[in-house]
C-alpha cells in the first residue's frame, strides 16, 4: 500500500510503498477513505510523543470501509462504513470496564502506538469496542473530522464542561477543535465567545453561532469580563499554549471551569499556572482527552437531526502526496477548518 512514512523525527516524510496490514484476531483493517491532518500528528512527527517507534506512519482521524475482519470480531463485516475514536480502549482495564475508554490504562492510538491512517489501509484493534458505524448520509471527509477534533470538542463541552443554556463559554483558539466547540456549545444553548488572531477564523466562529469574537492580540481577559459582565462560566483552551491557557483561567468568574483541550507538549509541557486565582476563586481545572466510542451515538444523533453540521468544518481536501508538506507546516499555517486527505 501507499503510505506517508518518516524514518527520523523532524525530517521530511516520504510517500512510500509498504506491506499491507493484516487484522489481529480482535481487530479489523479499514480501507481509508479520508483522514484528517491534525496538530497532534505534527507533535508526533516532531518527536514529542514517546509512544512512537520509527519508522512510522502518522494519522489518527479517519473514516473508511472495513476491508478485513479478525476471526474473533462479532459486530463488523467487510464493507461496513465506519470511523473510530483516536483513542482505542483495551477492553480489560478498570477504566474500560467503567466506560472510560478515553483514559484506558493500556490505550492504543492509530498513528502513535502503531501505524496510522496516512495510508491506503490501517489496522484497528479491539474492533467490537472501538469501531463506530457511520450514518449512510455522512460523507467520509466529514466523518474523518469527527474522530479527534469534533468528538474531542463534544466531550469537552458536553461531558466535561456540562455546559447549559445561558452560560457564557469562551473558546481560545478557533482552529478545528475550537470551531467545533463553538458549534456544539451554541447548539447546547450557551453564549459563546471566540478568541483567535486570524480574522477569517473569527468570522467563521461568528457564522457558527458565536455571539462575540475577540482579537487574541489584545487584552483578552478584560474584553471577556466586559462582555460577560464578570467572567465566563466555562472556558476552553482549544489551542494548547501557555498564553491561551492562562487567558482561559483568568477570564473565568468565581467557581468557573477551565477545560484544557489543546495538547501542551515539548517546550510547553510544564506551563506556569495562576494558582492564586484557582485557589481563591475555586476554579476547576479539567482535562479532556478524546471521547469513547459508546458516546458517539449522542453526537451522531445531533448531526442527523441537523443540530450539528460538522461538514461545515471541513477545510482543504488534499491528496496523500500532499500530506507530508501539510503535516510539516501545521505549526506555521492552519487552513480554515480541518484539512482532510481524501485521495490516495
Amino acid at each position: 500500500m501507499k503510505a506517508v512514512l518518516f524514518e527520523t523525527f523532524q525530517e521530511a516524510p516520504k510517500v512510500r510503498t509498504v506491506a499491507d496490514p493484516t487484522p489481529e484476531a480482535h481487530g479489523v483493517v479499514l480501507k481509508v477513505e479520508a483522514t484528517g491532518v491534525c496538530r497532534s500528528d505534527w507533535h508526533g512527527w516532531m518527536g514529542h510523543d514517546s509512544d512512537i517507534e520509527l519508522p512510522h506512519i502518522p494519522g489518527h482521524e479517519l473514516a473508511g470501509v472495513v476491508e478485513a475482519v479478525g476471526k474473533d470480531v462479532k459486530n463488523w463485516n467487510v464493507g461496513d462504513r465506519v470511523t473510530v475514536p483516536f483513542i482505542c480502549g483495551c477492553g480489560a482495564c478498570r477504566e474500560c470496564h467503567a466506560g472510560h475508554q478515553q483514559v484506558c490504562l493500556h490505550q492504543e492510538q492509530p498513528g502513535f502506538t502503531h501505524w496510522g491512517s496516512f495510508a491506503e489501509y490501517v489496522p484497528i484493534h479491539q474492533a467490537d469496542l472501538n469501531v463506530v458505524a457511520l450514518p449512510e448520509s455522512m460523507d467520509f471527509a466529514t466523518a474523518a473530522s469527527l474522530g479527534c477534533r469534533f468528538a474531542t470538542s463534544f466531550r469537552a463541552v458536553i461531558d466535561q464542561g456540562k455546559v447549559s443554556a445561558g452560560q457564557w463559554l469562551v473558546v481560545h483558539g478557533c482552529g478545528g477543535v475550537g470551531l467545533s466547540a463553538v458549534m456544539i456549545a451554541t447548539a447546547a444553548g450557551a453564549n459563546v465567545i471566540g478568541v483567535d488572531l486570524d480574522p477569517a477564523k473569527l468570522a467563521l466562529a461568528k457564522d457558527l453561532g458565536a455571539v462575540a469574537v475577540i482579537d487574541g492580540s489584545g487584552d483578552v481577559v478584560e474584553a471577556i469580563k466586559d462582555i460577560t459582565k464578570g467572567g465566563a462560566h466555562v472556558s476552553l483552551d482549544a489551542l494548547g499554549h501557555p498564553i491561551t491557557m492562562t487567558n482561559s483561567i483568568l477570564c473565568l468568574r468565581p467557581r468557573g471551569k477551565h477545560i484544557q483541550v489543546g495538547l501542551m507538549l515539548g517546550e510547553h509541557a510544564a506551563p506556569t499556572v495562576p494558582m492564586p486565582k484557582i485557589v481563591g476563586q475555586e476554579i476547576e481545572l479539567l482535562g479532556s482527552h478524546g471521547m469513547q466510542a459508546h458516546r458517539y451515538g449522542a453526537m451522531l444523533d445531533m448531526v442527523e437531526s441537523g443540530k450539528l453540521d460538522p461538514a461545515r468544518l471541513v477545510g482543504d481536501k488534499i491528496s496523500l502526496d500532499a500530506a507530508p508538506e501539510a503535516l510539516m507546516n501545521m505549526d506555521k499555517f492552519q487552513s480554515i477548518g480541518a484539512t482532510v486527505i481524501t485521495s490516495f
